[in-house]
């Protein structure tokens, strides 16, 4: 039985967030798998991969707001962090294709969900949706010989400040388009579920526990991981040029 270190994180600043996902990848031969959970403070915004920044994010409006922007590792979408706990996990790609390994991992997340009364079912390659509606987006990337994955799960949603920070591609109906978000997307909140950010955490954990068939256990992070997501944190996540690349 594979065992898997949980780290239960607070709400930290979206540089750092990045940093130690990545330095946590980066060691995973050294330390083996992680899960962490943790949340964004102050908010950020996160831009995939291969996204253009000032073409997705409101750069002013975010700054005047006290919220952060960064670049992640992974691709996809632009995302508002605010209202969630964010998981993230980084272990030996399991067999298979990488669609597979999307369902394998966001089973924790459905399984979480059982805990709380709620039937989540997969969406495309990367949603989880409750009764029809995106609760969770996740996103994955392959690297030093590992995988990192994670995800968002919505406590709460408010779309209309969600795109008070995040561009729409076409302007002229962008009306439209937040009307169509605003009944696409729920959280917990919406249904009904009254759950704090530490309890969500835990109940999460056990989830992935029983989907991924392994044994969880608490630990701190080792000093040479800190230390290493430090020096991400400086020289590239919170750096012009890593934010502004493309």
């Amino acid at each position: 039985m594979m065992e898997l270190r949980v780290i239960f994180d607070g709400k930290k600043k979206g540089f750092w967030n990045m940093a130690l996902d990545e330095s946590l990848l980066f060691y995973l031969k050294d330390y083996g798998p992680t899960l962490r959970f943790y949340g964004w403070a102050p908010p950020a915004i996160s831009v995939g991969y291969f996204q253009s920044l000032e073409e997705n994010v409101n750069v002013e409006e975010a700054k005047r707001r006290g919220v952060d922007v960064v670049r992640r590792i992974t691709g996809g979408g632009a995302v508002y962090h605010k209202w969630e706990v964010t998981y993230s996990i980084v272990m030996p790609p399991p067999p298979g294709k990488v669609l597979d390994s999307y369902k394998i991992i966001e089973r924790g997340i459905i399984e979480g969900f059982k805990k709380l009364g709620i039937e989540a079912q997969y969406a495309g390659v990367n949603d989880i949706i409750v009764q029809g509606k995106k609760i969770s987006g996740n996103a994955q990337t392959r690297k030093y010989g590992g995988l990192l994955q994670h995800g968002t799960i919505l406590m709460d949603v408010d779309v209309d400040e969600m795109f008070s920070l995040l561009k729409v591609p076409e302007e002229k109906i962008r009306d439209k388009i937040i009307k169509d978000v605003k009944h696409r997307v729920t959280s917990l909140r919406h249904l009904g579920i009254d759950i704090d950010f530490e309890e969500l955490q835990k109940v999460l954990a056990e989830g992935f526990e029983k989907a991924l068939g392994t044994r969880i256990y608490e630990e701190s992070v080792d000093e040479k991981i800190l230390k290493k997501a430090r020096k991400l944190e400086v020289e590239k996540y919170a750096s012009r040029k890593w934010n502004y690349r493309r």
